[in-house]
């Protein structure tokens, strides 16, 4: 492999990883805070209780996740130093805001909360766990805003060679960057409705504090619910943006080769045995990739071979991440709603196979949501930004393959490391449930 390849590979274990920790704090935050609401205002020491074990495994996720986040930067000085002279006016605002505004704003508040248990008032205290939410979910904002410039950039101009801001309203209003951002997030909250209702699971099933955990898993369900309801309406607004400012992408989504009015999206595949090249023929649903990409049945979709070889991304990676996604995604709508109906019936603690299939789907988020950034990363390709620059010229000068191999190594046993303490931690926490009343 060659430093282009090694240094994408590097990036996209780093940037994978961290993911992993963010989705759980982005949402687990917020239903830490919705339980502290429900004991300020009821008194009852039950929503105490789950706010501090919930709280626990928040913290966790927290401290180590953002050691992931940290080394990420380096990375544009090291590998992408060309891309870093070439953007840098642009990406680097959004960036610097993040650190000096919205990460400020959650670690400072954060310290209040975990250090301000009965010195300070209850309300006091609650407006700390909302302002440690909002601040979580700001940093995700700017990171995002980023990102979406990366995938549809706006607000520039190309001077000496750079591209230069000269509109930074454009770039922070930017209807991409906002539907990625609610997108995203609403992601990471299905992954803590999940986390919060397979561990509850867990312990329901043992028979271990089940009225804690009943309450815990109803609280994940109604959470689960509504993230997944608003993700798939979102999921269509990105399809949109997809198609109007990165239709060779949405072409990979879809494994649409012709340029077709009224296209087909392909849901199914099977082999297909009267092609002697062994490919694979697809079951088409009629005219449905061009209302997903516009809303109109009979809309002309542009396809791949629009695009000169050289500028078309991976098809089937593209393809096949943008579909298991969206079968995960019906799956998430379900559980939740199953769950929500049982818990309301107050029968869950009955349903054994549920409480299973709950407490076994915690991956399934996770794994989701890596998918989705398969997509729009590996979707993007070749470009990284889009339209602009390419990935192949946006690598440092110099850089060797053993530089970089050094780098990978250190990196991958760093993040295996960080990986098992924070896997031990919360599985350890998880397992041992909350402090007695």
């Amino acid at each position: 492999m060659d430093a282009i390849a090694l240094s994408r590979l590097q990036f996209a274990l780093t940037a994978g990883f961290h993911w992993i920790f963010v989705p759980l704090t982005l949402g687990l935050i917020i239903l830490t805070a919705f339980m502290e609401t429900m004991y300020v205002r009821t008194g009852n020491q039950l929503y105490l209780r789950m706010t501090k074990f919930w709280g626990k495994l928040f913290l966790i996720n927290f401290a180590i996740g953002v050691v992931t986040g940290i080394t990420m930067e380096f990375q544009f000085g090291m590998n992408w130093a060309e891309y870093s002279k070439y953007v840098g006016d642009i990406f680097g605002a959004p960036l610097a805001i993040e650190a000096t505004v919205a990460f400020f704003l959650e670690s400072t508040f954060l310290g209040i909360w975990i250090f301000g248990w009965k010195k300070i008032s209850k309300k006091a205290h609650l407006f700390a766990v909302w302002m440690v939410a909002l601040g979580s979910n700001l940093s995700a904002l700017w990171i995002l805003i980023a990102n979406a410039w990366m995938q549809h950039p706006v607000g520039y101009v190309l001077n000496n060679g750079r591209a230069e801001m000269v509109d930074f309203g454009a770039l922070i209003f930017s209807s991409s960057a906002w539907v990625k951002f609610f997108h995203s997030i609403s992601s990471g909250w299905v992954v803590a409705a999940f986390f919060v209702m397979g561990v509850s699971a867990y312990h329901i099933l043992r028979k271990n504090e089940v009225e804690f955990f009943k309450k815990s898993l109803k609280f994940g369900a109604v959470f689960g619910l509504a993230a997944t309801i608003f993700l798939a309406v979102l999921g269509d607004s990105s399809g949109i943006d997809v198609a109007k400012h990165q239709p060779s992408k949405f072409a990979a989504m879809e494994s649409l080769w012709e340029t077709q009015n009224g296209a087909p999206s392909y849901l199914f595949a099977v082999p297909d045995s009267s092609n002697e090249k062994n490919s694979l023929e697809f079951i088409p649903v009629p005219k449905m990739a061009s209302f997903l990409a516009f809303h109109d049945v009979n809309a002309e979709v542009k396809g791949l071979k629009e695009f000169s070889p050289d500028l078309r991304p991976p098809v089937g990676l593209t393809f096949f991440s943008f579909r298991f996604m969206i079968y995960l995604g019906v799956i998430f709508i379900v559980l939740s709603c199953m769950a929500l109906y049982y818990s309301n019936k107050d029968t869950i603690e009955n349903k054994t196979l549920l409480l299973k299939i709950l407490l076994y789907s915690i991956p399934l988020p996770y794994i989701a949501g890596q998918l989705g950034w398969i997509v729009a990363e590996v979707g993007r390709q070749p470009w990284i930004v889009y339209g602009l620059m390419k990935t192949s010229d946006a690598v440092s000068v110099n850089l060797t393959p053993g530089h970089v191999i050094l780098s990978l190594v250190g990196f991958v046993g760093f993040y295996t490391l960080l990986g098992v303490i924070d896997i031990f931690l919360l599985v350890k926490y998880s397992k041992k449930g909350p402090e007695r009343a």
